[in-house]
């Protein structure tokens, strides 16, 4: 036990879940487990955890977890002295799926479009030509081919991707609209000390998406609403779970390596 933990969840086998509690001060090295519990029922696993002498849990002075509701109840019952931190990435996340959405929605308008061309095209007895932009992309092509970039900042893009940017958001300046709507999101974890300035910075932030009307973007603002005072608390220190996530790549290492898990009991033991 530390008096910095993590909570998170893996899934070890078949699907099945695992609620994995881990010691920061390790930093997913020996001595990172505090308890690995299957399943993530919230009572099941608070079961669990309160067989860790109370003393000890009480001793826990901060947590980091997801958003999910079962979490928050978990680190609140389990360790009622510890604030509560939600991770940054876990947040972010949710921005970069909100930008991939609107790409994605264009990509099968793009796929429609071609077929129904390449349909017209046969009716009149044409051949079809495809169409391509300066880099060679088709459009399908460009909206595929933009997932990866769009999940970085621009100053971290390729000249390649950056050039792929340029025609994507000149083609479809919502898809820029949304990416830069990510990017001030995550400039707010980045260049905010604290809590009070990240508070200011969210609010205008909230206008921004407001103005957008994407409503995916709206359903992001509500949710950091909802879960803001766990959400600022990560400016106090700038804690995430990337300790937890570090620990769990590890298991997933392992298990790729042995081609998946059969016996859990040979899995878990010593």
């Amino acid at each position: 036990m530390g008096k910095r933990l993590s909570i998170d969840e893996v899934t070890l086998s078949q699907g099945e879940l695992y609620t994995v509690v881990t010691n920061k001060k390790a930093k997913g090295r020996a001595g990172s487990i505090v308890a690995i519990i299957e399943g993530t029922k919230s009572d099941d696993v608070i079961k669990y955890l309160q067989k860790i002498p109370e003393g000890k849990r009480r001793r826990v002075e901060e947590i980091t977890l997801d958003m999910a509701g079962s979490m928050k109840l978990i680190a609140k019952t389990a360790f009622p002295k510890a604030v509560r931190v939600i991770d940054r990435f876990h947040v972010q996340q949710l921005a970069s799926q909100a930008v991939q959405d609107i790409r994605i929605k264009h990509r099968w308008e793009a796929i429609d479009q071609e077929n129904q061309q390449i349909q017209s095209d046969k009716i009149d007895g044409v051949i079809y030509k495809l169409m391509l932009f300066e880099n060679g992309d088709s459009r399908k092509q460009l909206l595929t081919r933009s997932r990866l970039l769009l999940y970085k900042a621009y100053d971290n893009l390729t000249e390649s991707q950056k050039t792929r940017a340029e025609i994507l958001f000149n083609e479809y300046p919502e898809i820029k609209q949304a990416y830069d709507l990510s990017n001030k999101l995550r400039a707010i974890y980045n260049n905010c000390k604290d809590k009070t300035l990240a508070m200011t910075r969210l609010m205008h932030w909230y206008n921004d998406v407001e103005k957008s009307g994407f409503k995916s973007f709206r359903i992001i603002t509500n949710t950091i609403t909802h879960n803001y005072r766990e959400i600022l608390n990560y400016f106090d220190n700038r804690s995430t779970n990337a300790s937890a996530e570090s620990f769990n790549a590890k298991i997933k290492a392992f298990r790729m390596q042995l081609r998946g898990v059969r016996s859990k009991i040979f899995f878990f033991s010593d």
